[in-house]
């Protein structure tokens, strides 16, 4: 139907449409985009016209169109450092005739690339599920009919109607507008939602969240209902524009270095050149793409090339370059004892079973690449509402005159009046402190009720005033409705005054007569209902404050049975008592009722001037969108992870500042805190924005709260923090985090949030919460781990069978050439069966006690930390010093030290005891790749005490083996598959070049036992020495002695102290 070609934006202005109009729909009448639109005010298009636009504009949709690619998927796999190096040693193979070590070589590579390709492939499927949460039709208006269409087949000039409910099909400029509201949250970030005004005219450069005639793509309507010609579709939206830069990657070609006047000398294109191809060998090879861990490894992929190279040489040199079979399939065992084979293969299992492990901890990996950077994340920054909060409003205070402060308990079911207690102040919200009132003491709502008439009117306000459904089905409360009016009818309900109990049924307790929907310019909502007992007639209204109490006269103050007059001086008693509740960080709104003894004639018009004047002043209530029960939790314990909290949210200061404090990202005391920290900590993004990069680099700390946050302020703070060399997740679900998402360096999207959103994250949220961002560092680290610990047992094995064929060069026979003492597939049989299932096992283990205890692994210095690379060549040393004992003792020492001839290549009786010794050499190193493989599941506790509390001092290691079952039985089926592999003549002669022993297990248990008691030593040694450093720091004993807040923000406390005692 559509076009195949992606449609091309550039050029295009914010509010134009797909065919430019005169002016930005905006700043045009209704009228005026109708005309030039050319639709049809009254019948729409017709269907052939529309049929003729789908063809010249395409299909309404953002056009990513790519889907999964296993062409380009199986590109990866086989384009990388690690399979290049395998290709080239299996050519050689092949090239010398060795077909068993090629075949050997060969059977690894597909395996590698078979399991990489099934793995990513399945991951990309499961990204791709996860598309559009647009409205899949929309209502328009074709041959003078209301239609249902597919909302990719809305086009430019489309009339559609709108109503509460409805996901907004494209770019709409509004026609006709009743009580019509939108949320456009997922655009503008702005978390209530928006009234609309299809009569307004807007200057061009109005920015989107001020177009309140226009009724946007993918916004959601709260309330009323619409009409509207659609004038921009797909990539031409707003959602869509910005979509499609999103999505424009640029080009991979070097620009050419020009002089003023445009012209360039001929080396400069050559340098441009130069580069770009380096470049392109690079992101083909893997070195400059990818997270820092595949960068490294791509790295370290080349770097032991180079290393199997020099290898090989020496191999070569050592045997004068005869150019002989047995020398060259030597250098080919020498060079693969270098490449750690088996590394592909088991960082990508390992990465996709934690991937899967995420899925069932509520995120969605987008791809491998984001998993491992999750350990090293420093700083998030999070956006609050439906992440820190529950995206819901909530009536927390109500104050009532005549009688004092109500409150709300805690819940975690906004729309459950069951949940959370309700108490009670007789006292003015300014005359309490609400610290010290525990709100979760709960008194029942009929002794509140119990002889309580000011309540009772200040109910009958909150239930009747408002148009929001409230019921319960099979146990579960679900609302309908504004958010706002929601949290209030939730309010009423906790007393047992749902709208729904009075004014359905047969028989009605109450009767709506006329209704004045919510204006932009009174900023009130009235209803006029009749109590059908007693005839009487009532106002109820709601609104801003500072309107209401300007329509009200009178006002019970408790002090009588009457009402008394309202005053200046009253009014401003009330606006004392919203600021005090707004500093609390809730939305403030009045309630007011009277008498009406008006005529209401049904079919005709009332004025609402006469109506909303006059009233009674009843109440203040004050809602807020309620942080999640976990997230004040969850904050700190990212704080106690090293790890620092930062909320961009586009609500009030106040708000941000009260919901930050309230979870925990704020200290509880800022009045410790120097002004220039206070002052910090807490910015509006225009004073955020006002600072240029050097100020805002001099800033004692980077602010924990922006309020008033733009989408540039966001990308702006993401780059701050990557300027002192932080590692920041950016967490949203709406187009407006979309930038940021994409700057920062891991990107979490929330699974309800937009596609524009998800696209940009490298990992999804399913369930929305900010905890789950914990449960995805938590298993990022552990990942971070586990890939260190089975990286440091496959390279100590390769160091280790490095080291035994290089010393093993000085073994010479009759004709001077070198007797390997391991034979190449023994090395390939070590480095993917003995080691690779265990490092698979490592992969598997569980997160350490304290892994989030710790402070974020630095992904600059990676995996290979000093520690790491030393324990690596220690280790490796001491097997290959072992081994090679283990050789030279049969050998010479119960052997004729006869090398033999030709030994390298065929068995025969000469080299039965080359044979025999190459049997132990290689039953040593199994043994000690497989128990190695346990000390690395703690790399400094002992393996038999790795639970530090624990009093099983016998019993302990079994308990630690026992419980990663993979672990266990890789190594218990390394052990069985080594009697084969020694005994069954074929396999042992010929394949393995070895035979099998009797009395040599000796020297094998002996040799195993020398491998633990060194190892112990070493990690002992290690475990004085991090102590002592530990104690130089002064950090023994001291982490979980010290408060947490004081010890997160204890730098900035004592910096106010010193300041203060500086000007004493």
């Amino acid at each position: 139907m559509g076009k195949k070609e992606q449609p091309s934006i550039e050029g295009h202005m914010s509010g134009q449409a797909n065919k430019p109009l005169s002016r930005p729909a905006h700043a045009l009448t209704y009228a005026q985009v109708i005309e030039e639109t050319k639709c049809n005010a009254d019948n729409g298009l017709t269907t052939s016209e529309a049929h003729t636009r789908l063809e010249v504009h395409g299909k309404n949709e953002l056009g990513d169109g790519q889907g999964v690619r296993p062409g380009k998927i199986l590109l990866r796999q086989v384009a990388n450092a690690m399979t290049l190096v395998l290709i080239l040693a299996m050519g050689v193979s092949f090239g010398i005739k060795s077909w068993i070590e090629g075949g050997t070589v060969a059977a690894i590579i597909v395996l590698n690339i078979t399991v990489g390709f099934w793995q990513e492939f399945n991951a990309e499927k499961t990204m791709d599920s996860l598309r559009s949460l647009s409205s899949p039709t929309a209502s328009a208006v074709r041959d003078g009919k209301t239609v249902t269409v597919p909302t990719v087949e809305i086009v430019p000039g489309d009339m559609v109607e709108m109503k509460t409910g409805d996901t907004i099909p494209a770019d709409v400029r509004l026609i006709e507008a009743v009580n019509f509201e939108t949320d456009e949250a997922l655009l503008t970030g702005e978390s209530l939602p928006v009234q609309k005004e299809h009569d307004a005219v807007f200057e061009d450069d109005t920015g989107p969240g001020d177009r309140l005639n226009v009724a946007f793509s993918s916004a959601t309507v709260t309330k009323g209902r619409a009409r509207g010609v659609v004038f921009a579709t797909g990539i031409y939206t707003e959602i869509g524009s910005i979509a499609s830069a999103l999505r424009n990657t640029g080009s991979r070609r070097r620009e050419v270095k020009r002089k003023p006047d445009g012209t360039a000398k001929p080396y400069r294109y050559a340098q441009a050149w130069g580069l770009t191809a380096s470049d392109a060998v690079g992101h083909f090879l893997g070195v400059n793409v990818g997270t820092p861990l595949q960068k490294k490894l791509s790295r370290l992929a080349l770097l032991l090339f180079g290393i199997a190279v020099i290898c090989a040489i020496i191999v070569l040199a050592a045997n004068r370059f005869v150019s002989d079979q047995e020398v060259i399939i030597y250098a080919v065992a020498t060079g693969l004892s270098m490449i750690p084979a088996s590394l592909i293969v088991v960082l990508t299992i390992t990465m996709a079973a934690g991937t899967k492990r995420m899925v069932e901890r509520h995120v969605i990996v987008r791809n491998l690449k984001s998993l491992e950077a999750l350990g090293g994340v420093t700083d998030i920054c999070s956006d609050k509402t439906g992440t820190l909060t529950q995206g819901k409003m909530v009536a927390k205070k109500a104050w009532i005159p005549a009688k004092g402060t109500y409150s709300v308990g805690s819940t975690n079911e906004p729309f459950n009046p069951t949940i959370g207690g309700l108490n009670f102040v007789a006292k003015p919200p300014r005359d309490i402190d609400f610290n010290a009132v525990d709100d979760d003491k709960s008194l029942p709502h009929e002794e509140l009720l119990d002889d309580n008439k000011h309540l009772l009117h200040y109910l009958k306000v909150a239930s009747l005033a408002n148009l929001a459904h409230l019921h319960e089905s099979e146990g579960h409360w679900n609302a309908r409705g504004d958010p706002t009016e929601i949290a209030i009818q939730v309010f009423a309900t906790r007393f047992n005054w749902n709208r729904l109990q009075y004014t359905q049924g047969e028989n009605p307790h109450w009767v709506q007569l006329a209704e004045f929907p919510f204006d932009s310019d009174v900023k009130k909502m009235s209803v006029i209902f009749e109590e059908v007992a007693t005839k009487e007639r009532h106002v109820f209204t709601k609104g801003a404050v500072e309107r209401v109490i300007y329509s009200c006269t009178k006002i019970f103050n408790g002090e009588g049975e009457t009402p008394i007059d309202m005053t200046d001086a009253i009014r401003d008693d009330i606006l004392e008592n919203m600021e005090s509740l707004a500093a609390l960080g809730l939305r403030v709104l009045a309630l007011a009722s009277k008498t009406f003894d008006g005529k209401v004639t049904k079919g005709e018009d009332i004025s609402r001037d006469g109506v909303e004047e006059n009233l009674i002043f009843r109440g203040l209530v004050g809602l807020y969108d309620p942080p999640r029960p976990e997230s004040q939790r969850s904050v700190r314990q990212c704080q106690k992870a090293g790890i620092s909290v930062h909320m961009l949210t586009g609500d009030h200061p106040g708000t941000a500042r009260a919901i930050a404090a309230e979870v925990g990202i704020l200290p509880s005391n800022m009045a410790q805190l120097s002004k220039d920290v206070a002052d910090a900590m807490v910015m509006t993004a225009s004073q955020f924005d006002k600072l240029s990069e050097g100020e805002i680099d001099s800033l004692p700390l980077l602010p924990l709260v922006i309020a008033r946050c733009a989408p540039t302020t966001k990308v702006r703070m993401i780059d701050a923090l990557h300027r002192r060399k932080c590692f920041a997740a950016m967490t949203g679900d709406g187009v407006n985090d979309s930038p940021s998402l994409k700057r920062a360096d891991v990107g979490i999207g929330m699974g309800t949030g937009s596609d524009v959103a998800k696209d940009a994250s490298d990992i999804v949220l399913t369930d929305d919460n900010f905890a789950s961002i914990l449960n995805a560092i938590e298993e990022g680290r552990r990942m971070f781990d586990n890939i260190q610990k089975f990286i440091l047992h496959l390279l100590a094995q390769n160091i280790a069978q490095a080291c035994i064929l290089l010393i093993g060069l000085a073994f010479k026979d009759e004709n001077r050439l070198s007797v390997f003492p391991l034979a190449p597939v023994e090395v390939m049989w070590i480095i993917m069966i003995t080691s690779g299932l265990p490092d698979m096992g490592l992969g598997f283990e569980i997160a350490a006690p304290d892994i989030m205890q710790r402070p974020p692994q630095s992904l600059k210095r990676g995996v290979f930390t000093l520690e790491v690379m030393l324990d690596m060549v220690v280790y490796g040393l001491w097997v290959a010093a072992l081994c090679l004992c283990s050789f030279l003792l049969v050998l010479n020492a119960w052997g004729d030290g006869d090398l033999g001839v030709n030994c390298n290549d065929a068995y025969s009786d000469r080299c039965d005891t080359v044979y025999r010794a190459r049997a132990t050499c290689f039953a040593c190193l199994t043994w000690f790749s497989l128990f190695l493989a346990w000390q690395m599941v703690d790399m400094r506790r002992s393996f038999f005490m790795m639970q530090p509390n624990s009093h099983k001092y016998f019993t302990q290691w079994f308990i630690d083996v026992w419980r990663n079952r993979f672990l266990f039985w890789s190594i218990m089926a390394g052990f069985i598959t080594i009697f084969p592999v020694l005994y069954i003549p074929v396999i042992s002669t010929t394949v393995f070049k070895h035979k099998g022993i009797s009395w040599e297990w000796g020297i094998v248990f002996i040799a195993t036992i020398l491998f633990f008691l060194g190892v112990e030593t070493w990690k002992w040694a290690k475990r004085i020495y991090f102590r002592r450093i530990d104690y130089k720091k002064g950090t023994v004993g001291r982490r979980g002695s010290v408060d947490l807040e004081k010890r997160v923000f204890e730098r900035y406390i004592s910096t106010a102290i010193s300041t203060d005692d500086e000007k004493a």
